[in-house]
């Protein structure tokens, strides 16, 4: 038997487990959180988009400084 759509659909929903790399809606909504802190003036949408985007993956312990090697998978 195949999957139905609800299924399939149901399953993107799930909550986001373990160190993963940020997704654009979480992102947009924190690149929003910041524009609010800032006094919601325009004009500085990259730069909110690159914090939030650095923030999050901070967060999750996604970032390598500058001269670190990337991580090799076993």
């Amino acid at each position: 038997m195949s999957k139905t759509a609800k299924s399939s659909s149901s399953a993107l929903k799930k909550p986001r487990a373990g160190k993963s790399a940020p997704t654009q809606d979480e992102i947009a909504r924190r690149a929003y959180e910041i524009y609010l802190e800032r006094g919601a003036a325009p004009g500085h949408e990259l730069e909110d988009w690159t914090r939030a985007e650095r923030e999050l993956l901070q967060k999750n312990g996604q970032v390598r400084r500058k001269g670190e090697s990337k991580p090799v998978a076993a």
